[in-house]
């Protein structure tokens, strides 16, 4: 079982910026491989950011060249740097856990509870 909390979201204007945190707990590794969702309304949800075991990581198009995931292995906390924002990224974000070395955006197991991110312009 492993518990996923989101922090760091809230409204910014076009062009800010945000970091998103995600911290684990309970039984999970460090380096498994994780990754950042998000789902706005009336869409589905979207993978768009995974960092495997050996730090490897892999961006949707629609972020790609503006996100940055990472991680503090030590800390057991996931992050999302997330520049030049746009209205199209207002969404819940979700960050995700797959209890394996590598993955796809289709392998996560455990979840958080998602957290809202705002961009007005």
């Amino acid at each position: 079982q492993v518990q996923l909390v989101e922090s760091g979201g809230g409204s910014v204007q076009t062009g800010g910026s945000l970091r998103l945190s995600c911290a684990a707990s309970g039984n999970t590794n460090g380096r498994y491989c994780m990754g950042w969702f998000r789902q706005a309304p009336g869409k589905e949800r979207e993978g768009i950011a995974l960092i495997n075991h050996d730090s490897s990581t892999r961006y949707a198009d629609s972020v790609k060249g503006r996100f940055t995931i990472s991680r503090d292995t030590a800390k057991n906390t996931l992050f999302l740097q997330m520049n030049t924002l746009k209205p199209e990224d207002t969404a819940t974000y979700y960050c995700a856990a797959s209890g394996r070395w590598f993955c796809g955006y289709s392998d996560m197991r455990a979840w958080g509870k998602g957290i809202l991110v705002t961009i007005s312009s």
